[in-house]
């Protein structure tokens, strides 16, 4: 991976450890020469992850839309900035500037960018791999429902494997890093079930 689009909260959160590992996760794109992809926001947890990334060296690109740049006040010290006109060309800029993508703490926003690219994924228009920060615990009702999905047969459990979850963001880079492209179509195979 050259480049990893984080999709993460507006707001910091309750819990410190988010604001931590937001930061964490900055440092270690850039410790690994990645450029970081994200939405453009100089608040919340965005600002948090693209000033650890900045200060360690790394190349971020933020891609906002112009009514959140009245409200989140797009980030003045990117490399890039790229102002859009709606939400759908945001996040398929996003996504096209990405080799990768990653969720940390966030709110529905957060939510909706990683289950689109995931569907995406499933339904291969990419072939990226996802990762997901469940930092302490955030996510864990999330995956509880995600395991219901498939026990219930509407979601196969190679498509809810392609989402690596880890509470480390090193560790969760490297798996990322390491993901063998899926060479079966799943949606194909999921087509073959029904």
């Amino acid at each position: 991976m050259h480049s990893l689009c984080v999709y993460c909260g507006s707001r910091v959160g309750a819990d410190p450890l988010y604001e931590q590992t937001a930061a964490r996760l900055g440092q270690a794109i850039a410790a690994r020469g990645m450029t970081m992809v994200y939405g453009g926001g100089s608040v919340g947890l965005m600002n948090i992850t693209a000033d650890a990334a900045l200060a360690a060296g790394a190349r971020v690109v933020g891609v906002t839309t112009e009514l959140l740049m009245h409200r989140e006040v797009g980030h003045s010290g990117l490399n890039e900035l790229h102002v859009v006109q709606t939400m759908h060309q945001r996040k398929k800029m996003m996504a096209d500037f990405a080799d990768g993508f990653v969720a940390l703490p966030g709110g529905l926003g957060t939510l909706e960018e990683l289950f689109e690219v995931w569907t995406w994924r499933q339904l291969g228009y990419h072939n990226k791999p996802l990762g997901l920060l469940n930092v302490q615990g955030y996510y864990d009702g999330l995956l509880d429902f995600l395991s219901q999905t498939h026990e219930q047969e509407f979601v196969r459990p190679d498509v809810l494997g392609l989402l690596l979850v880890d509470d480390d963001p090193d560790r969760l880079l490297e798996r990322m890093g390491g993901a063998q492209p899926v060479s079966e179509d799943p949606w194909w195979s999921m087509r073959e079930t029904i």
